[in-house]
């Protein structure tokens, strides 16, 4: 008998194998396609720390797992590679979305990314279970095997610390994304993992003064100011939707009418009426 509470109460807690939503949505769409017996004694293999290692190889992804023989089994897996069209028509969409940009280049997942491949008739998830293709060296002849059934929940836990591996499987690493998504979004200067190439020395950048940095030098062009309205009523807690706290309803509505009242407040002051 166990006579430390918090002990057995971490031995009985299973492994969770997603903690973010796009790496549960992985792992969902693998259980939606019928594989129950399969999935269930495939997520005990990965429990019980039979995926011995697992490497992500571009889009593909090779694991070493312990069965019933000595010697550890092998097993394969990837998904179809997006063309560089179809990534190039899915990326300008995300482009085009400023939350989208804004959370790719944060290092997270939007919410709704989904749409931008759908827009494109692509999915990021796989469809269906044809769109994974496996292979194991166990003599099972079913697919998937228990020991590809592990590395699949291992592969959840995997998208959970970077969500830019599931990218990577169809076909884009983390870097290309965010340097297309810069160029798109007006700024095409390369992230700082890669030094910039340049064929000669720029001449040197003089010091920014903070000094008068934020008074304006002359009158603006009448013809080149437009202010208007904003074309949406939606603020971005409507955006991000809401948060997964019990009793937050109160505060995000508080917030909402502070967003409205800001909102009006730099519309007046900006046409200068009272």
């Amino acid at each position: 008998m166990n006579s430390d509470p918090a002990k057995a109460s971490q031995e009985a807690a299973p492994k969770v194998f997603a903690s973010q939503w796009w790496a549960q949505r992985w792992i969902d769409v693998l259980e939606s396609f019928g594989w129950t017996q399969r999935l269930a004694r495939g997520r005990n293999y990965a429990r019980g720390g039979n995926v011995l290692a697992m490497e992500f190889q571009g889009s593909k992804v090779k694991a070493k797992v312990q069965g019933t023989a000595p010697v550890p089994y092998d097993v394969t897996l990837f998904l179809d590679r997006f063309s560089d069209e179809q990534w190039e028509e899915v990326i300008e969409t995300l482009a085009g979305r400023a939350i989208f940009a804004a959370k790719l280049l944060a290092g997270e997942m939007p919410q709704n990314i989904e749409e931008a491949f759908i827009a494109s008739g692509l999915s990021l998830f796989p469809f269906n279970k044809w769109d994974i293709h496996s292979q194991c060296s166990c003599p099972d002849s079913a697919n998937p095997c228990k020991h590809i059934a592990a590395v699949y929940y291992l592969m959840g836990e995997r998208f959970d610390q970077d969500p830019f591996v599931l990218f990577a499987l169809r076909g884009r690493s983390r870097t290309q994304i965010l340097q297309r998504l810069r160029e798109l979004r007006g700024s095409g200067a390369p992230l700082q993992s890669e030094p910039a190439e340049t064929e000669s020395a720029a001449p040197p950048v003089p010091p920014l003064k903070a000094q008068g940095f934020w008074q304006l030098a002359g009158d603006l062009d009448p013809s080149l100011v437009a202010i208007l309205p904003p074309p949406s009523q939606e603020t971005v807690l409507d955006v991000l939707g809401p948060p997964p706290i019990e009793g937050a309803e109160p505060v995000v509505n508080y917030f909402k009418g502070t967003y409205a009242q800001v909102r009006n407040w730099a519309i007046t002051a900006a046409l200068g009426t009272e």
